[in-house]
């Protein structure tokens, strides 16, 4: 017999809060509207020690090592410009840490995203961002053997 829980747990969603997702949201698209302005408040918005996950493997970065890879673009005035198609959002009971998962719009075509933010009272930053291709699956026996033909001759 089914038993209803009286909460959610921790690690689901707790009950919709309009004002705080909307807070969050307004977040997320102010922070990828910097990048796209190559506004310095981009960097600002990620934690001293938060880490930013590109799309290629050997992008794992801190933000200040990420600040310095992204330093040519914001040099020049033109970075990247992601808009979320869609976006869940999920929260901590406290509301202390978001994660959250969208589908963005991006140069590369559609890709996915998750990350995790800490409210810090005075706002969000950004801990953890991970961004991925999103590669439909009809097509990923090919883009894996294009992947392991480019890592074969990148080895040699």
């Amino acid at each position: 017999m089914p038993v209803a829980a009286a909460e959610p747990p921790a690690t689901t969603a707790v009950a919709p809060d309009a004002a705080f997702v909307r807070q969050v949201n307004a977040f997320l698209d102010g922070w990828h509207d910097d990048a796209a302005h190559t506004r310095p408040a981009y960097f600002d918005k990620i934690a001293p020690q938060g880490v930013y996950i590109g799309t290629d493997k050997s992008e794992i970065w801190t933000r200040d090592q990420f600040k310095a890879w992204a330093r040519p673009f914001w040099e020049r005035k033109k970075a990247w410009a992601f808009t979320a198609q869609q976006r869940n959002v999920y929260y901590s009971p406290d509301r202390r840490y978001v994660w959250f998962d969208e589908q963005l719009s991006t140069q590369m075509g559609t890709c996915q995203a998750s990350g995790v933010l800490r409210n810090t009272g005075d706002g969000f930053l950004v801990e953890h961002y991970q961004l991925s291709l999103a590669v439909p699956n009809a097509l990923n026996a090919g883009f894996a053997k294009a992947i392991a033909e480019y890592e074969s001759k990148a080895a040699r």
